[in-house]
């Protein structure tokens, strides 16, 4: 009976908060492929959440079979002339269609219409997550702090610099900042690398040069995180916490920064791992997913919103990647067909796509390991 209790709770509070999160991810970023294309005139047969067999599903008039399919990982918009859900062209069976048809394969579109249509899922899933963050800063506001120090940490880069408390930050390499989360959130992702705090003290600003420490801290849930830290801790009385709201012309503005920050901090994150500042298990699969999806469920739905909006920018980058096989693979060729005035060979585009969904597959295993390795302690 307790096992039995135990699969129930681990079901309703895991995977299906995973399942609701990855489906409106997987949903939205379909969908921009599949509007980018209906404008464009190119035929649609299949627009599917998930892989693998249909589960169920119907076929609108216009031709396109909309259906939930049995692995939900994923999904796929299928144009007139695939040969498969990849997106891949049919050579053979698109040349032997009649003219007018031909036109309306995805194939036979203009250059510009295939970049668009393919371009049009990363967009939708980058304005997801705006209007995600742009809901909540509507209702909810934004907690915020001012960027005085209220305590150094002994033995801390801050402390070595000369920080004290009572300083004011105003600027990190020469970047205003404005609260302490700007703060927090520019040195997180810089560890071991030499940076410059400018400080207000006394009417005059000084320029203190440190190095933020690489540091391992375990979040609410006891996640281990690594991130770079100064050693500088603000409080109510020094940082005047307090809530701005926003109307929703500001909330949406709040929206955009919110996802830029997310680029900007994944691009920190990945140079961070080339240079070896980072270690590279803290790149999660589908299981990290579901545990952080699980995890923010008990904080509430406002919560669980969130991390889609965050897994949304996150989902729309990784497919601008220049990788074969993912959109931004796609867009690589159309850009080739551009500068070219012809389209890559047919032979050529199939190793580069065996080779992206190699590299693909090999960042699925390792981040999968790096899950199992995190539940094994």
């Amino acid at each position: 009976m307790d096992m039995l209790a135990g699969s129930v709770g681990f079901v309703t509070g895991y995977i299906l908060p995973f399942l609701v999160v990855l489906t409106l991810i997987v949903f939205v970023h379909e969908m921009g492929h599949y509007l980018a294309g209906r404008w464009s005139g190119i035929g649609i047969t299949a627009f599917s959440v998930g892989f693998g067999p249909e589960l169920f599903g119907f076929t609108d008039r216009h031709g396109t079979r909309w259906k939930l399919s049995a692995i939900p990982l994923g999904g796929y918009v299928k144009f007139l002339g695939d040969d498969d859900p990849a997106s891949i062209p049919d050579y053979d069976t698109v040349a032997s269609l009649p003219e007018d048809v031909r036109k309306r394969t995805f194939l036979g579109a203009a250059l510009w219409k295939r970049a668009v249509t393919v371009a049009a899922g990363p967009i939708a899933n980058f304005v997801l997550a705006i209007a995600i963050f742009a809901v909540m800063f509507s209702i909810y506001g934004r907690q915020i702090a001012d960027p005085i120090v209220a305590e150094v940490r002994p033995d801390s880069a801050a402390e070595e610099a000369g920080v004290r408390p009572g300083d004011l930050l105003v600027a990190l390499d020469g970047n205003p900042v404005a609260t302490f989360d700007d703060v927090r959130r520019y040195v997180s992702v810089r560890p071991e690398l030499t940076i410059t705090v400018t400080v207000r003290r006394d009417g005059q600003d000084l320029d203190l040069p440190m190095v933020p420490k690489r540091t391992e801290i375990t979040d609410q849930f006891g996640n281990k995180i690594e991130l770079g830290l100064i050693g500088i801790v603000t409080n109510q009385e020094s940082g005047n916490f307090r809530v701005v709201e926003y109307g929703p012309v500001e909330a949406v503005g709040q929206g955009v920064l919110q996802s830029w920050h997310i680029v900007t901090g994944t691009f920190d994150y990945l140079s961070n791992l080339v240079m070896g500042r980072m270690k590279a298990d803290q790149l999660g699969g589908p299981i990290r997913v579901a545990q952080a999806s699980g995890q923010m469920a008990t904080l509430g739905v406002a919560a669980l919103l969130q991390l889609a909006a965050v897994l949304s920018v996150s989902i729309g980058l990784l497919n601008l990647m220049p990788v074969p096989v993912l959109d931004g693979g796609h867009l690589m060729f159309y850009a080739v067909e551009a500068i070219r005035g012809r389209p890559v060979g047919p032979g050529a585009q199939e190793i580069a796509f065996r080779i992206g969904m190699a590299l693909v597959l090999m960042l699925m295993v390792f981040a999968t390991w790096n899950d199992i390795s995190m539940l094994l302690g």
